[in-house]
């Protein structure tokens, strides 16, 4: 048999460099794979929309506990302003918070929920409204205090609620929801026009688009798109 045959039928030897080549290149693609999807959650964030820095408050919540701004940071968080004895929109915008609570379930999430009958709400009476819709959080924070105050917040944060000193609107108020960063931002999404929405409704609807109110609506579109903004906000 010729030396060439011999040569060509013998094992060729194994290159070791081809080995490692097998490994690196499935944890270099793994690695590409958590860089990408880390890299889709800071897009995702910041392609959320800066409303403003979150307005300064310190109220008093259901524990007799000071709450303020400073005490939120480092926690995504909910500001709605409603009252315990409404008999509109307070039980729809309760319900929607406690789905969102549950849904969520994070101790870093929190909700801020500060009353405009403050005379009526007092701590005791509030820490009873939190066992009676089933607050379960120690981060949700039912307050109150100076009325006034209460209003200058509310306009700080740019929510409506009615002029105290006005009998027939001094109980009204919006059913907007902020969104707050855990820097202490107010974010929102966009729409479809690309116009940031800068408040989320708390509010039950008749149709699917979110366009005609309506309390015993079954469709709540902002309840959807709030969890699905607060979860990346955790992230």
């Amino acid at each position: 048999m010729s030396s060439k045959k011999i040569l060509r039928n013998m094992p060729k030897n194994k290159n070791p460099n081809n080995a490692k080549t097998k490994v690196i290149i499935p944890i270099a693609v793994i690695a590409l794979l958590f860089l990408g999807i880390g890299v889709g959650m800071g897009y995702f964030k910041k392609s959320l929309y800066t409303v403003m820095k979150v307005p300064d408050f310190e109220l008093t919540d259901q524990n007799n506990k000071k709450i303020t701004n400073k005490d939120m940071l480092g926690k995504v968080y909910l500001v709605e302003f409603f009252f315990s004895r409404c008999p509109t929109i307070c039980p729809v915008m309760n319900t929607n918070m406690r789905a969102i609570e549950d849904e969520i379930n994070n101790p870093d999430f929190g909700i801020i929920s500060i009353s405009i009958d403050p005379e009526n709400d007092t701590p005791e009476l509030l820490k009873e409204h939190a066992k009676r819709i089933g607050a379960k959080s120690p981060n949700w924070h039912f307050l109150t205090g100076n009325r006034d105050y209460i209003g200058k917040i509310a306009d700080q944060f740019n929510i409506y609620v009615g002029d105290k000193e006005d009998e027939s609107e001094s109980l009204n108020h919006s059913g907007m929801i902020a969104l707050v960063d855990k820097e202490g931002n107010i974010r929102c999404r966009y729409d479809k026009e690309n116009m940031p929405i800068l408040y989320y409704s708390g509010l039950n609807y008749g149709d699917a688009e979110g366009k005609i109110p309506k309390l015993t609506g079954k469709y709540h579109p902002d309840r959807e798109i709030l969890i699905e903004d607060i979860k990346k906000l955790l992230q």
